[in-house]
């Protein structure tokens, strides 16, 4: 019989748990598979095809707007600094087109959701920004009393005009990126606003009495601290919004700032700050639903919104930049981060006549959707429920996916009542989890993606 001794169980546990938390912050994987992982479709796909046998109930409809003022020096995002209102006006009106073209095989589908992110949505005037809604309503057939309806923004377009465009077309959650209230942190990174700028912004805001506002702050910014960090913390919080989101800092390909800039001192202080946000922000009322996302307890009764899952596709992105999902297919239009491809892009993108076909994304085989349900449901505090799981794909979650057992087995994950949620300890890991759970197959594509 053979016999492991302790010494080689204790060494195996160790290297589990270093398999997992060695390396807290690998990457922030808030979609799979990642877009570096998706090529040219041969042959394209058509897009009438696609939906026809697309078997979603509820609908994600979703418009990028790939303008801002400023590149920050953490952004990797598609976006294009361009304030000129006639290349707005020019973009503006190819997204029309392409919801002209799509809108036939939406009919009859409900939009539970929608959202205009970038870029800086707000950067567009008023009447162009009012011109978004009219597509999505009159055009692609949202309902906005059946949809939760988000707005990205940026304290310098918080204006009057812009935020009555806002009110006035029921939207219920107004995201705004402040990042740091401290002078040399917001210069280090290249945020355009000063804080005092964010500040103002911020109060006007929340004067509109959206039912949701989410603030946006980074932790392990160049020179910072933990009070500088508690401080930032602190403000966000005296301006009481519904929901605060924290990132961590990442540097990559094309980004203006650099890895050994997150050390402060040599130091990657990421985790200890991460801690610190998460007791602060629970001591103050806030509930923690994933390793960014912290919010209060707010019901919307102002409308009879529709359900809609995030582990269910059913996307459907207009717009330069943004990605659509199908049970079985994710498309794009191409991704650039450097200023000459991300104009290349969206210029191709205004002069084309024809949007009806998908020739950049990825499709996705039984293996890979199993662990793209898996990955949008463990990342969340709602958990993965395996009952949900057997039905949609016919066999056992627990089976499919070892790592999951090894993750209860370490303490970074539970399981009660057939719900798979991840432990306090095991949230704080969500970047590593998450990067372990990517495919060989995937993860090869990812290394030989070349950004541009």
């Amino acid at each position: 019989m053979f016999i492991t001794n302790s010494s080689q169980l204790q060494s195996s546990h160790k290297e589990q748990v270093l398999r997992w938390t060695g390396a807290p912050y690998r990457s922030y994987l808030y979609s799979y598979p990642h877009k570096t992982a998706y090529r040219e479709l041969k042959p394209s796909q058509s897009l009438k095809e696609l939906w026809e046998r697309d078997e979603t109930d509820y609908y994600f409809l979703y418009m990028h707007i790939p303008f801002c003022g400023a590149r920050c020096g953490f952004c990797n995002l598609f976006t294009l600094p361009d304030r000129r209102v006639d290349v707005h006006e020019q973009y503006v009106d190819a997204l029309q087109r392409q919801a002209e073209q799509w809108a036939p095989w939406f009919q009859g589908r409900a939009f539970s959701r929608f959202a205009i992110g970038g870029g800086t949505p707000t950067l567009l005037e008023a009447g162009q920004l009012n011109r978004l809604f009219d597509i999505a309503e009159g055009i692609m057939g949202l309902n906005p009393l059946k949809a939760s309806i988000s707005v990205e923004t940026s304290p310098e377009t918080v204006t009057e005009a812009r935020m009555r465009v806002l009110k006035d077309r029921l939207v219920d959650r107004v995201s705004i990126g402040v990042q740091s209230f401290i002078d040399e942190e917001a210069a280090a990174i290249y945020r355009p606003q000063k804080p005092h700028m964010a500040e103002e912004a911020l109060n006007q805001l929340m004067s509109y009495s959206f039912p949701l506002v989410n603030l946006d702050l980074i932790y392990g910014l160049p020179g910072q601290t933990a009070s500088t960090w508690l401080y930032s913390l602190e403000k966000a919080i005296s301006y009481s919004p519904g929901e605060i989101f924290i990132y961590p800092l990442y540097t990559r390909e094309n980004t203006i700032l650099k890895p050994e800039q997150i050390r402060s001192g040599g130091t990657d202080i990421r985790l200890e700050l991460y801690h610190i946000a998460r007791q602060r922000l629970e001591e103050a009322g806030y509930k923690q639903y994933s390793m960014r996302r912290f919010a209060k307890d707010i019901s919307f009764s102002h409308k009879n919104v529709l359900p809609f899952s995030c582990q269910e596709e059913g996307m459907a992105g207009l717009g330069c930049g943004a990605r659509s999902y199908t049970r079985d297919v994710h498309y794009a239009s191409r991704y650039g981060v450097s200023v000459a491809a991300a104009k290349s892009i969206i210029e191709d993108y205004v002069k084309a006549e024809r949007y009806d076909t998908a020739d950049y994304g990825f499709i996705l085989n039984e293996s890979e959707q199993k662990r793209r349900f898996v990955l949008k449901a463990i990342l969340h505090s709602e958990g993965l429920t395996l009952s949900q799981y057997a039905e949609r794909f016919g066999s056992d979650a627990m089976r499919d996916h070892s790592d999951l057992t090894e993750l209860i087995t370490i303490g970074l994950a539970e399981l009660r009542d057939g719900e798979f949620t991840l432990t306090a300890h095991g949230m704080a890991y969500s970047d590593a989890i998450g990067d372990e759970f990517i495919s060989g197959d995937v993860r090869e594509l990812m290394k030989g993606y070349i950004v541009t």
